[in-house]
C-alpha cells in the first residue's frame, strides 16, 4: 500500500492504509480521531462531517485517498489553546445538545456556514443544516447556537 500524507487538524500524518477506505474508518481506528461518527453510513444523517479545503464533507463516503495531501479539519481541530471554537462554545451555552450523537456534525457544517457567510438568518441556518439528523430533535436549540455564534464571532473567522 501506498503511503498517504494527510493534513489533518494543521498536521502532516504520513499512514499506510488502503486509499480505498472511507475517511471516516481512517479518522476513528487508525488515528483515534472519534468525534465524527458513524451514523447511517450513507452520507444522509451528517454525523460524520469534517471539512475537507473547509467545505462540509461526509466522511463516510469519502475515500481517504481523496483527501490526501487537502487541508481536513475535524471537530477536534477546532478547539485553539484550550479554547473553544465560538460555535462549540455557542452550542454548549444554548444546550443545543442532548444525546450529543449528532454534534459534532452539526458543528462543522455550521462553522462552514460561517465561514461562508457571517450573519446567516435563521432559514439560511435551517437550509444549510438540512441534511444533518438530530433523533433528539434539539432543533430549535440549534438554530440558536449558530445565531449566538455569528454574533460572538461578528463576521470574523466563525
Amino acid at each position: 500500500m501506498p503511503l498517504l500524507e494527510l493534513q489533518i487538524n494543521g498536521v502532516s500524518r504520513r499512514l499506510d492504509v488502503d486509499p480505498e477506505r472511507s475517511l471516516l474508518s481512517v479518522l476513528r481506528d487508525d488515528l483515534d480521531l472519534t468525534g465524527a461518527k458513524y451514523g447511517c453510513g450513507e452520507g444522509q444523517c451528517g454525523a460524520c462531517t469534517v471539512l475537507v479545503d473547509d467545505r462540509p464533507t461526509r466522511s463516510c463516503l469519502t475515500k481517504v485517498a481523496s483527501v490526501a495531501g487537502r487541508p481536513l479539519i475535524t471537530i477536534e481541530g477546532l478547539e485553539r489553546s484550550g479554547q473553544l471554537h465560538p460555535v462549540q462554545k455557542a452550542f454548549a451555552e444554548a444546550d443545543a445538545m442532548q444525546c450529543g450523537y449528532c454534534t459534532p456534525g452539526m458543528i462543522m457544517e455550521s462553522v462552514a456556514l460561517l465561514r461562508r457567510q457571517a450573519d446567516p438568518a435563521a432559514p439560511e441556518i435551517v437550509h444549510a443544516l438540512e441534511g444533518h439528523i438530530c433523533r433528539c430533535g434539539t432543533y430549535d436549540r440549534i438554530v440558536r447556537a449558530v445565531r449566538r455564534a455569528a454574533e460572538a464571532t461578528k463576521g470574523g473567522t466563525g
